[in-house]
């Protein structure tokens, strides 16, 4: 059975950082296109960063320059630097696993991420 469990998740002020992790118990991790994803209350889930199973990355525009993806394949982990933190990033993040070859896919049971005063 696949799980993915995020962590990281808070509330911080407009401005500040926090670092989301995303942990696998998968046995071949490396096989797997990471992404994060997020859903605000009221809208639809949408994608925020992906990382590919060689490394390449891509950004939803409203996150770009501040967001940062990354895994770690020997530890079976994602990343995402979050940093200059706006009200508008406030949203449950999730994390999704999918097979690179067979497109399987996989959901972590998301993490609350509050932006405010």
């Amino acid at each position: 059975q696949v799980q993915l469990v995020e962590s990281g998740g808070g509330l911080v002020q407009p401005g500040g950082s926090l670092r989301l992790s995303c942990v696998a118990s998968i046995f071949t991790f490396s096989n797997y296109d990471m992404s994060w994803y997020r859903q605000a209350p009221g809208k639809e889930r949408e994608l925020v960063a992906s990382i590919s199973i060689g490394g390449s990355t891509n950004y939803a525009e409203s996150v770009k320059g501040r967001f940062t993806i990354s895994r770690d394949n020997a530890m079976k982990a994602m990343y995402l630097q979050m940093n200059s933190l706006k009200p508008e990033d406030t949203a449950v993040y999730y994390c999704k696993a999918r097979h690179h070859y067979t497109s399987s896919a996989y959901w972590g049971q998301g993490t609350q991420v509050t932006v405010s005063e």
